[in-house]
């Protein structure tokens, strides 16, 4: 399992949240305490939005916590939403194009988690991702699927949120085709410059870790608390959608369109 952080807020160092706290996500891709591993050295990658409306981004194939390409990046770069993201992978090759954040446009997006069955389902999965975005499909992932299936229902008219259940719609129907029994786990961040969507969502009980902490000045969404200030951390339930825009968080079910055909 991955883990990540995404930042809004007043323009801060990436450094603050990357780099610098007692359990920054540095720190985290060695010493992980709410993952299956303690290790996330299969890459990482930031991106972040700055004075033009498509993000910035940097990823490599080495361990976050041997890359001082990161730590110069992220002591220079100040921004007022960004994403952070360290991998372990779950399958697929370690290669910069499997790294996330994934960039698109004006979107970044991050992803913790599996679909189960992967291997099994993933020629058709891709097989759903129109050919105006499947020309973006840079790597193998899950998560870069994900993406660009979310995006297509995205210019199909829905919101992010309901994009983000739609696609997973679409990995879950397939595995019920195929009989899958595996469950699919998700957390992820989706953002668009302004506004920054995340879920944690799990066909079973035990969905990927994500909290959230809302401080006067930011709101920041983690696969683990960063820092010492444990009280401001506060557990996403599970198969919720958390919306940050304009310094307020809000939280709403996410609902797949399996569950609402239940």
């Amino acid at each position: 399992m991955c883990r990540f952080l995404a930042y809004s807020g007043l323009p801060v160092f990436l450094e603050d949240f990357v780099a610098s706290p007692c359990h920054s996500l540095i720190h985290q891709s060695l010493h992980a305490e709410e993952a299956k591993t303690g290790t996330n050295g299969d890459g990482f990658g930031i991106g972040w939005y700055g004075e033009r409306p498509e993000p910035g981004q940097y990823r490599e194939v080495r361990p976050a916590w041997s890359d001082e390409n990161l730590l110069s990046i992220a002591r220079q770069v100040r921004s007022h939403l960004f994403f952070a993201h360290v991998r372990a992978a779950t399958g697929t090759a370690t290669t910069r194009a499997n790294c996330h954040p994934f960039v698109h446009g004006r979107y970044l997006f991050m992803h913790n988690g599996q679909i189960g069955g992967y291997s099994t389902i993933r020629r058709r999965l891709e097989a759903l991702i129109p050919d105006a975005l499947y020309g973006a499909r840079a790597g193998s992932t899950d998560s870069e699927a994900l993406f660009l299936l979310a995006l297509a229902h995205l210019e199909e008219g829905m919101a992010p949120g309901a994009a983000l259940a739609a696609a997973l719609g679409d990995a879950l129907r397939l595995m019920a085709q195929a009989g899958i029994t595996e469950p699919l786990r998700c957390a992820a961040a989706l953002a668009d410059g302004e506004a920054i969507h995340a879920v944690r969502w799990s066909s079973d009980a035990r969905p990927p870790s994500l909290y959230v902490c809302q401080k006067p000045d930011s709101i920041v969404v983690a696969s683990e608390p960063v820092d010492a200030a444990r009280e401001c951390w506060q557990a996403l339930p599970c198969n919720t959608l958390a919306t940050i825009n304009g310094g307020t968080v809000s939280f709403s079910p996410l609902e797949t369109s399996l569950q609402q055909a239940a």
